[in-house]
C-alpha cells in the first residue's frame, strides 16, 4: 500500500511539474512559431512544389539542428546575460556586430515587407477589398500591441498566435498524402545537386534556422532574466518550440507536395500558394491555409521588427526591451517602427512578393555557416560561458549544420560563379 502511495505521489508530482513546465513556455514556443511566417509559408510551399517530397529528410533531420542552434543562442544569454550583438561586441569586435547587425536588418526588412504583402492578399482574398488597404491597419495594429501594451501581454498574443499555426496539420491531412512515398522520403535521405534542388535546400534551411530567430531567442532570454539555474527550464522550452515548429513546416511542403508537385503551375504571389488548394475543392483547405498566413504574419513581423530593434539598440547601447515604456527606450522603438514603415514601400515595388520572400530565405541560408560558426566558437569559450561547457547534443548537431549549410552554400556559389565566366 505504502508503494502505491509513493508511486500515485510521484504521478502526480511529475504532472504538477509538467503543467508548471507548460504555463511558463515562451520565447522558445514563441520564436518556434515564427519560425512559420509567410516567408517560412511561401518558401516550404516553394519546396513541395518544386521537389516533392525529396526534402523531407532534410526538415527532419533541420530539426535537432534548430534545436542546437536556438538552445547555444539561448544559453549565451543566459549564461552572461547579454543578447548577441552585445556578446559579439565583447569577444569579437563592434565591427563584425555592426556587420553582421546590417545584414540582419536588410534581410528582416524585406522580409517583413513581403509578408505584409502576402497578409495583405490574403485579405483580398476573404473580403474582395483590394490588399493595399489593408497594409495601414496591420501596421497600425502590430505598432499599437508591441508599443504600448506590456511584455506579458505581448508574450500572451504571441503564444496565441502560434496556435493557430496548427491550421498547417489539418492542411495536409485533408490533402491525403501517399504514406508509402512520403515515408520513404522521410527516412531515405535523397540529394539532388541541381540548381533548383541546391537553392531549395538553402531556403529550407534559412527559413528553419533563420538568423533573426537566433537573434531574437537570445534578446528574450535576456528580457526573461532567466538565470544558469534554469537553464534545463530554457533547454525544455526551446525543444518543445522548435520540434512544434518544424511540425507545422513538413506539414506545408506535404500540402504542397501533394497539391502543386508535377502540376507546372508557378507561384508569382502568396495569392497562387492560398488559391492552389482550390482546384482539389478543398474549400476548408484554403480557408485554413489563408487563416495560418494571417496568424503567422501577425506572429512573425513583430519579431523580425523586434530582433531588428534588439539588434540595433544592443550594437550601439541603446536602451531596449519591450517592458520599456517608448519614452523610455527611444531608440528601440524608432527602429522597430522604422522596420515596419520601411516594409510597407515593398508593396509599391516591383519584385514579386513570392520572390522576395524566397530569396531572403536563400540569403538567410547562406549567412547561417557564419552565424553557426560564431555560435560554436563563442560556447566553447571559457571566458564567455565559464565552467558551463556546451552539451554534446549541441556540439553534434552545431556541427552538422555547418557542415551541410557550407558544403550547400559552396556548391550553390560554385554554380553561380561558372554561370557568369
Amino acid at each position: 500500500m505504502g508503494a502505491h502511495h509513493a508511486r500515485a505521489h510521484r504521478i502526480a508530482r511529475e504532472i504538477r511539474r509538467n503543467r508548471e513546465r507548460v504555463k511558463k513556455l515562451g520565447p522558445g514556443i514563441i520564436t518556434g512559431g515564427a519560425g512559420d511566417d509567410p516567408a517560412g509559408i511561401v518558401t516550404y510551399t516553394a519546396v513541395g512544389a518544386t521537389t516533392g517530397f525529396s526534402m523531407l529528410w532534410l526538415m527532419v533531420l533541420a530539426t535537432p539542428m534548430m534545436i542546437a542552434a536556438q538552445n547555444m543562442a539561448a544559453r549565451l544569454a543566459v549564461i552572461t546575460g547579454k543578447s548577441l550583438p552585445e556578446i559579439i561586441t565583447a569577444y569579437y569586435s563592434r565591427k563584425t556586430a555592426v556587420f553582421m547587425v546590417t545584414l540582419l536588418a536588410f534581410a528582416n526588412v524585406v522580409t517583413i515587407g513581403a509578408d505584409l504583402q502576402g497578409m495583405a492578399a490574403v485579405l483580398e482574398l476573404i473580403t474582395g477589398v483590394p490588399s493595399v488597404h489593408f497594409l495601414a491597419g496591420i501596421t497600425a495594429l502590430i505598432a499599437y500591441l508591441v508599443m504600448f501594451k506590456t511584455y506579458r501581454t505581448v508574450k500572451r498574443f504571441f503564444v496565441g498566435f502560434t496556435l493557430v499555426l496548427m491550421a498547417y496539420v489539418i492542411a495536409a491531412v485533408l490533402s491525403k498524402p501517399e504514406l508509402p512515398a512520403l515515408l520513404k522520403s522521410t527516412f531515405l535521405p535523397h540529394v539532388s545537386f541541381s540548381s533548383a534542388y541546391i537553392m531549395a535546400a538553402l531556403g529550407l534551411l534559412g527559413t528553419t534556422i533563420s538568423p533573426y530567430l537566433l537573434f531574437w531567442q537570445a534578446s528574450e532570454e535576456k528580457e526573461e532574466h532567466k538565470t544558469v539555474a534554469q537553464a534545463e527550464e530554457v533547454a525544455w522550452d526551446t525543444t518543445i518550440g522548435m520540434i512544434y515548429s518544424n511540425l507545422i513546416a513538413l506539414c506545408i511542403i506535404v500540402t504542397a507536395a501533394v497539391m502543386l508537385y508535377g502540376s507546372g503551375q508557378s507561384l508569382e504571389t502568396v495569392r497562387d500558394a492560398a488559391l492552389a488548394l482550390r482546384p482539389l475543392g478543398s474549400e476548408y483547405a484554403f480557408l485554413l491555409f489563408s487563416l495560418g498566413i494571417l496568424a503567422a504574419g501577425f506572429l512573425a513581423i513583430p519579431v523580425l521588427a523586434g530582433s531588428t530593434a534588439y539588434a540595433v539598440a544592443d550594437t550601439f547601447g541603446w536602451r531596449e526591451g519591450l517592458d520599456n515604456k517608448v519614452s523610455d527606450a527611444k531608440g528601440f522603438y524608432t527602429v522597430f517602427f522604422g522596420a515596419l514603415v520601411v516594409g510597407n514601400f515593398i508593396y509599391w515595388s516591383p519584385i514579386s512578393a513570392v520572390d522576395a520572400l524566397y530569396y531572403s530565405q536563400v540569403f538567410d541560408g547562406i549567412l547561417l555557416p557564419a552565424l553557426v560558426g560564431i555560435l560554436l566558437l563563442l560556447n566553447r569559450n571559457g571566458q564567455v560561458v565559464g565552467d558551463l561547457k556546451n552539451s554534446r547534443f549541441n556540439n553534434v548537431f552545431g556541427w552538422i549544420t555547418l557542415g551541410v549549410s557550407l558544403a550547400f552554400t559552396i556548391v550553390l556559389l560554385g554554380r553561380l560563379l561558372r554561370s557568369f565566366l
